[in-house]
């Protein structure tokens, strides 16, 4: 069952990514662009070019508010990197205990009445 959940979960990311992966690509191409327009204006001294980086800087702003529907497709690929990470996992029970509720409530109801 566990595997039926990833499966659905993976599948709508994936929808999802492939539906937004222009605006994915945009969004890198504005960040880049946004990255380089600081860091040109972080090194230069002159007045005239740190007008024009900070001209380049605020159109990648622009460039980069306008692509805002990239977050659901950066969101679906976590989502798609959670599924393929854990689609082998075994669960693992910690120290020997069982994992039925129903076991360890017997257990601790034996703690229980051993301590009164």
């Amino acid at each position: 069952m566990k595997k039926f959940w990833l499966l659905l979960a993976g599948g709508i990311a994936a929808v999802i990514l492939l539906g937004n992966i222009g605006a994915v690509i945009g969004l890198a191409i504005s960040l880049v662009i946004m990255y380089f327009a600081v860091k040109g204006f972080m090194k230069t001294d002159s007045t005239a070019k740190k007008v024009m980086w900070g001209a380049v800087g605020v159109i990648a702003l622009a460039l980069t508010a306008s692509n805002v529907p990239a977050i659901f497709g950066v969101a679906a690929a976590y989502v798609l990197y959670l599924v393929y990470k854990n689609w082998n996992k075994k669960e693992v029970i910690v120290s020997g205990e069982s994992s039925d509720p129903f076991t360890n409530f017997e257990k601790q109801w034996a703690e229980l009445k051993k301590n009164y």
